[in-house]
């Protein structure tokens, strides 16, 4: 099976082609430098930012690839959390795709796909395991019992790790 995959959950533009968990191709457009004078992400200038690159974005994974879009089995994209007016880009674009290609559209969430990104494309078999997912303004402690059966332990209900370190780090320079 053959995926286009688009994620918007945030500030970068990302698109990547996986075909039976190989990944084919992964290109990012990050938006570092544009939210840097700001001190983290505006919702807004993201979403703009998505729009504008998410088309040569989408192009440069194709090509990569080496897939002409009749050759997707479907397509995907992170549905959340995230900020919902990035995460509307990829997901409205991505259905439109689906739509328009007459191929079935996945939604995907963000936490979820962090959680299993470490068996994309690996040989060994699964292992249950604890995860630490620190992203965005999450930060969650996941008991993966099995594929697709998890469990969250817990998570902050304040400040996320991740907004820690970019605080910190803004201080220090």
């Amino acid at each position: 099976m053959t995926i286009l995959a688009l994620e918007t959950s945030c500030d970068e533009t990302s698109a990547a082609v996986v075909r039976d968990g190989k990944i084919l191709s992964n290109v990012v457009s990050s938006q570092i430098q544009l939210h840097a004078e700001y001190g983290g992400v505006v919702p807004e200038l993201a979403a703009r930012e998505h729009l504008k690159n998410l088309l040569p974005v989408t192009q440069s994974a194709l090509r990569e690839a080496g897939i002409a879009p009749q050759q997707l089995d479907a397509i995907a994209a992170t549905q959340g959390p995230g900020l919902a007016i990035a995460l509307l880009v990829g997901f409205k674009a991505a259905q439109s795709v689906a739509f328009a290609l007459n191929k079935p559209f996945i939604g995907i969430n963000h936490h979820e796909a962090h959680l299993y990104s470490p068996w994309i494309g690996a040989f060994e078999k699964f292992q249950p395991n604890v995860s630490l997912i620190v992203s965005g303004g999450h930060t969650l402690l996941v008991l993966v019992e099995s594929e697709l059966k998890h469990r969250v332990l817990g998570g902050t209900i304040d400040d996320a790790a991740g907004e820690c370190f970019d605080k910190t780090g803004k201080l220090i320079g």
